[in-house]
């Protein structure tokens, strides 16, 4: 262990100790980007740092259901014999760089976790090493990425909680609800005033956690909110992500209220949520912004060389942008929502909008890809690799367009079947994640969809049960 390290262990256990914590939070972001983990008594956090927490494999392999999608029974489960079989161990190591107190729960500690094999390995699919050794590979070519959050969400109240015993299942009943806003009034002072005791509920958490919090905007949409983030790094806005929203949704159910990032929730006129991830390259020694145009040009040569890569795989990594079956309801045309593969200079309709002059050192992209579901790790790190990609093949950007919902652009894929089929073929991601990591995640996305494709729909009983 490092005299950096250690000397910050030290202080965490310090502070535990002078806050009077009773008990400490150890969590990781799973697969879908959702924090799990276990509560351990304060005093024992010395230990966890010293030797990890045994965390069971399976929930590695599950889908959003909560359902193991692997056969952990057999003897070789899909890693190798013995690999994530039997419901064994793998462990959690704290980073004590994470650590916070809950402003909601005064007495809890929190920390996120790397995930590591019993014997002290990284674990492949552990998504916070996906995107260090993303970020590892930028930095070795002598780049950093700097990144803006915009996200989008839905805040409710709940009329019914839906906690009777016939409620449970995997997944549970969703609670009733009813609107706090009634929408179409986007950024009016009326509508942010309706939706203030919610906004300052998560500004006051979130500046308590030191999350980077810029600005509480009412969406356009009923109920709809949105808050952005000063810049920041790759891996500090992913943790960042991760915490905000499992932050979000705990403050609003102790006040009676559901929050979720779901993209487009079922309700009449629902607008669809989105998550504008911004980046800006820049050089790893100076922080000098990379991005910054030359007179005349939308973007500097190395920003379009990125933007390229971003263009040439941006089909085949919507898997990882939008990972679910309800994020591709958001693709459309005319809805601020991007449906084809393009970019273009300001322009809120392109998948990417230039935000580049000459001089401005805040010169930077803006991706309108993904949804807020998307796990923070992976859809950074699909960013980073394509990016990366672009530059080292010397790609350049087609023209910026100006008319986004209008040419004959390559279209996004249109429900999670098509991103799976692209994703799963993709030899660029396969070369960049490994086999295994593709396989892997396919397959448990493979699990959700073949759930919802085997569903009866409202629509299919509105449209055959009298007909024939």
């Amino acid at each position: 262990m490092s005299g950096e390290r250690q000397a910050v262990i030290d202080a965490v256990l310090k502070q535990v100790a002078e806050e009077g914590l009773e008990v400490v939070r150890i969590s990781f972001a799973d697969q879908h980007g959702i924090l799990r983990g276990k509560t351990i008594m304060a005093d024992a956090l010395e230990s966890a740092f010293r030797s990890g927490i045994a965390m069971t494999s399976t929930l590695l392999l599950k889908d959003t259901s909560h359902r193991t999608v692997f056969p952990v029974w057999q003897e070789d489960a899909g890693f190798g014999a013995g690999r994530l079989t039997g419901a064994g161990d793998v462990l959690m190591l704290p980073d004590p760089t994470t650590f916070k107190t809950l402003p909601w729960s005064p007495h809890s500690g929190w920390m996120q976790a790397d995930l590591a094999d019993t014997d002290g390995t990284p674990l492949e699919v552990c998504s916070r090493g996906i995107l260090r050794r993303a970020v590892e590979k930028l930095n070795a070519q002598g780049y950093d990425l700097v990144t803006g959050l915009e996200v989008e969400f839905h805040v409710l109240r709940v009329t019914d909680p839906k906690l009777g015993h016939e409620d449970t299942g995997q997944p549970e009943t969703p609670p009733q609800t009813e609107l706090l806003s009634h929408g179409y009034q986007y950024l009016t002072e009326d509508r942010y005033d309706r939706l203030e005791e919610v906004f300052d509920l998560v500004r006051r958490n979130a500046v308590a956690l030191g999350l980077p919090v810029r600005s509480f905007e009412t969406e356009f949409g009923p109920s709809q909110c949105e808050v952005t983030f000063h810049p920041a790094s790759a891996m500090e806005h992913a943790d960042n992500m991760v915490l905000f929203r499992s932050m979000v949704k705990q403050v609003c159910r102790r006040e009676g209220l559901h929050a979720t990032f779901m993209c487009r929730p079922k309700f009449k006129d629902a607008m669809a949520s989105g998550w504008h991830l911004h980046q800006s390259l820049v050089d790893l020694e100076s922080g000098d912004n990379l991005m910054v145009p030359e007179e005349g040009e939308a973007l500097s040569k190395l920003g379009r060389s990125w933007v390229a890569g971003l263009l040439d795989h941006a089909a085949e990594g919507c898997l990882l942008s939008t990972p679910t079956v309800n994020g591709y309801k958001r693709y459309r045309p005319f809805t601020l929502a991007p449906d084809r593969v393009q970019w273009g200079r300001d322009n809120k309709g392109a998948m990417i909008r230039a935000l580049a002059r000459p001089g401005d050192g805040a010169s930077r992209v803006e991706n309108r890809i993904g949804e807020p579901a998307a796990n923070p790790y992976l859809y950074i790190a699909s960013q980073i690799l394509a990016g990366l990609d672009g530059i080292e093949r010397g790609l350049e950007a087609p023209e910026p367009v100006e008319r986004p919902y209008e040419n004959d652009a390559a279209r996004l894929p249109t429900s999670l079947d098509q991103a799976l089929a692209l994703f799963r073929g993709s030899a660029f991601f396969r070369a960049a994640l490994g086999d295994a990591y593709v396989d892997y995640y396919a397959r448990i996305k493979q699990a959700e969809w073949d759930r919802y494709a085997q569903a009866v729909s409202e629509w299919e009983e509105r449209e055959y049960f009298s007909l024939f």
